[in-house]
C-alpha cells in the first residue's frame, strides 16, 4: 500500500498482486473526492466510481438484489424543464439533463435520498409548452459533479407513466440518438 498526498486530502494506491486477471493494475482510493479509480498496468484510467456506489452495491448484495439494471429504454443527454413535488408537497422547478423511457436525471445541488418518491411534470424540447406527467422514485444520487455527470443530482426511475407519455419520451430519445450507439446511449467499456 502506498499513500500519496493530493492537495488537502490524500489518496491510497492498492496494487493488485494476487488476482491473476488484474495483476499490475492499481486501485486508487481518493479520500478527498470519495472515489475509487481503477488504473491499468499501462497507467490508463479504466474507470472511477463513487464510494456511495460501492456501498449501495454491497448493501444490495446483502438484500439479494442485483444493484445494476440494464437500461431497457433509449436515453439521451438533452436539457428539459422539470417540476417535481416531494411527498410533503414542496414544489421545485429545475432541469433534467438526461431523459429516456425509463426515467430522467434531475440536476440538483440537494438531491433527495435514494427511495424518495416524487411526482414529476416535464416539458420536452419539441413541445416546450406541453407538460407531461409521471411519478418516480430516486434510484441513484450523484452528490457532486464527476467525470460522468457535469452537475450533481439524482436519477429518477419512472414508476407511473402513461404509455402515451413514455412513447413521446422514447420517440424523442430515438430521434436524438447518435448513430451507432446502443439503446442505453453509451458504448460499453471493455
Amino acid at each position: 500500500m502506498d499513500t500519496k498526498k493530493k492537495g488537502a486530502g490524500d489518496r491510497i494506491l492498492l496494487s493488485v498482486a494476487l488476482t491473476e486477471a488484474h495483476k499490475g493494475k492499481v486501485l486508487e482510493v481518493d479520500r478527498e473526492e470519495e472515489t475509487f479509480t481503477l488504473v491499468g498496468s499501462d497507467g490508463d484510467v479504466l474507470g472511477t466510481v463513487h464510494w456511495v456506489t460501492v456501498m449501495e452495491w454491497i448493501q444490495a448484495l446483502n438484500r439479494k438484489v442485483h444493484p445494476v439494471e440494464a437500461r431497457t429504454h433509449r436515453r439521451v443527454s438533452v436539457l428539459i424543464r422539470v417540476q417535481y413535488r416531494t411527498p410533503d408537497g414542496a414544489k421545485i422547478d429545475g432541469r433534467a439533463s438526461g431523459v429516456g423511457g425509463g426515467g430522467l436525471f434531475i440536476e440538483s445541488t440537494a438531491p433527495f435520498p435514494v427511495g424518495t418518491k416524487i411526482t414529476l411534470s416535464f416539458a420536452l424540447p419539441n413541445r416546450p409548452t406541453e407538460w407531461l406527467e409521471a411519478k418516480g422514485v430516486v434510484s441513484w444520487v450523484c452528490p457532486k459533479a464527476d467525470q460522468y455527470t457535469l452537475f450533481p443530482g439524482m436519477g429518477v426511475k419512472f414508476t407511473e407513466i402513461s404509455d402515451k407519455v413514455r412513447d413521446r419520451v422514447t420517440e424523442l430519445a430515438g430521434s436524438l440518438q447518435k448513430p451507432g450507439l446502443p439503446p442505453g446511449g453509451r458504448l460499453k467499456a471493455d
